[in-house]
């Protein structure tokens, strides 16, 4: 009986065969959303503390007589008009978008589609391996891919009030207001303050 001596194997192939499988990692990483984008959302970041709201009016200076010290306080200033409570500005108009759900048909398909790719590579005990990562591989995307042409987009209105507060507003249609739009709630609603 003669004995067959084991073939090293190229390195190249041992190279290309890993760059493959981190490459295949970083896709499903990215598409998973593991991995952030460099796509920015628009956004400004929001400041969690309220505007700082005007200081009070300081008293005027003492004045020194011979015998005893006044305090005199300055006038107190009367706002010349009523502040609306439900009058503000449009701050931001965000779009989000809603992942829907899965049902498993994209996961199965994925997983098929990416067991057939698998099988097409290497020979012998590597193709087995193939198949089985192309698979898993297949499954993870499908299922993403599914919940992403399922997805929703809405869209959030950030509104600053007069008094210096603020409230997301959502709606399902793109809507018509721009930063900067004077508006006024009513019943909940966004409606023109004219």
């Amino acid at each position: 009986m003669e004995t067959q001596a084991a073939k090293p194997t190229n390195p190249v192939l041992i190279i290309a065969a890993i760059a493959l499988i981190l490459f295949c990692a970083a896709g499903i990483g990215a598409i998973m959303g593991w991995i952030p984008t460099s796509i920015g959302s628009g956004a400004t970041p929001q400041s969690a503390d309220p505007p700082a709201k005007a200081a009070a009016p300081a008293a005027v200076p003492e004045k020194r007589h011979a015998s005893t010290l006044k305090t005199v306080p300055a006038p107190v200033q009367i706002a010349s008009k009523a502040r609306c409570a439900e009058c503000g500005v449009i701050e931001s108009v965000r779009e989000v978008d809603a992942n829907g759900k899965a049902t498993g048909l994209g996961g199965v398909g994925g997983a098929v589609v990416g067991g057939l790719l698998g099988n097409q590579v290497g020979a012998g005990r590597g193709k087995d391996v193939m198949t089985v990562v192309g698979a898993v591989g297949g499954a993870v995307a499908g299922n993403e891919i599914e919940k992403r042409v399922k997805s929703t987009k809405s869209y959030q209105i950030t509104v600053r009030f007069d008094d210096g507060s603020s409230r997301v507003f959502s709606e399902s249609s793109l809507p018509t207001w721009r930063a900067g739009d004077k508006v006024r709630i009513i019943d909940g609603q966004i409606r023109p303050n004219a």
